[in-house]
């Protein structure tokens, strides 16, 4: 099919896509990679009567460390994640998920503020930055804002930005002494959506967990924590028979639709298994 008739605009500046956004309020969609818009306008999904490009505006593509965390520019396409000596070194639950993230070709083009902004609970990142307790930097007609990732995700596809703000950087904590990451998800081929996935960023004290956040891929209508799950874990020596109980907390609290990747039993029977999978890679990387 083709796409519906828009406006399009390429701004060269912050400043200028702001302006654009508070002129178009609730008509302008933004473009970052288009892995997900595109395709959507494509098959009419979608049909914003204005595309604003992000693609012309220059210093949005870094990945770097400053201040005890890790700050990924908005346009940063996904393959730079993977490319990064530093993500690689320090930061593997973001690494693990950098390798699965659909395939090269689209992570070649597709943007890690895009993925995040898009709010899908089907994506990889929501997850991740869920499992970090990252935050988000926006930048509207007032200045900046930071936004816990906790509160960015309000609804299926919808976050909590204004109609005119950008998200323009992600900032992660630097994991402290005997942290642990890891992201481990199943699904049917490579490139597709997740059957479930699990990331899980922890500390350890010796055996014992001393903190621990867990979040969960396309299990839910949005992106979501497994807040029972690190309840069960948060204190204890971490043994087999603590796994399971972690696990099927996991799986309790999940929500997921059946769907031609099975069932909603077989989704939370997955997210399980994912789940102290995760937890053991996550606890040898801590302790290791």
């Amino acid at each position: 099919m083709i796409p519906g008739a828009f406006d399009y605009h390429a701004p060269g500046t912050l400043s200028e896509a702001v302006t654009l956004l508070r002129q178009h309020a609730g008509d302008a969609k933004l473009l970052a990679g288009g892995q997900s818009l595109i395709p959507a306008m494509r098959f009419r999904l979608a049909m914003p009567p204005v595309l604003i490009d992000l693609n012309q505006i220059e210093g949005l593509e870094y990945v770097r460390e400053d201040n005890g965390h890790l700050a990924i520019g908005a346009m940063t396409r996904e393959s730079a994640l993977e490319e990064s000596g530093l993500v690689q070194s320090r930061f593997h639950l973001l690494a693990d998920a950098a390798r699965v993230i659909a395939d090269p070709v689209v992570r070649n083009r597709a943007t890690v503020g895009g993925n995040i902004a898009h709010a899908d609970p089907a994506n990889d990142h929501p997850a991740v930055m869920l499992a970090y307790g990252a935050e988000v930097i926006a930048l509207g007609p007032n200045g900046t804002r930071a936004i816990a990732i906790d509160n960015f995700f309000v609804d299926l596809f919808e976050n909590a930005l204004a109609e005119d703000e950008i998200l323009t950087e992600i900032r992660i904590p630097t994991p402290g002494a005997n942290s642990g990451g890891a992201y481990v998800k199943m699904e049917r081929k490579v490139g597709d959506y997740a059957i479930s996935g699990v990331a899980v960023q922890l500390t350890m004290n010796g055996d014992t967990c001393t903190s621990a956040r867990i979040g969960l891929t396309n299990v839910s209508p949005t992106p979501m924590r497994a807040k029972q799950a690190e309840q069960l874990l948060v204190g204890q020596v971490v043994t087999d028979e603590r796994l399971e109980a972690v696990g099927a907390a996991a799986a309790a609290e999940c929500d997921p639709s059946p769907d031609l990747r099975g069932s909603a039993e077989y989704k939370r029977d997955v997210t399980r298994v994912l789940t102290k999978r995760a937890i053991r890679q996550a606890v040898e990387r801590a302790t290791s």
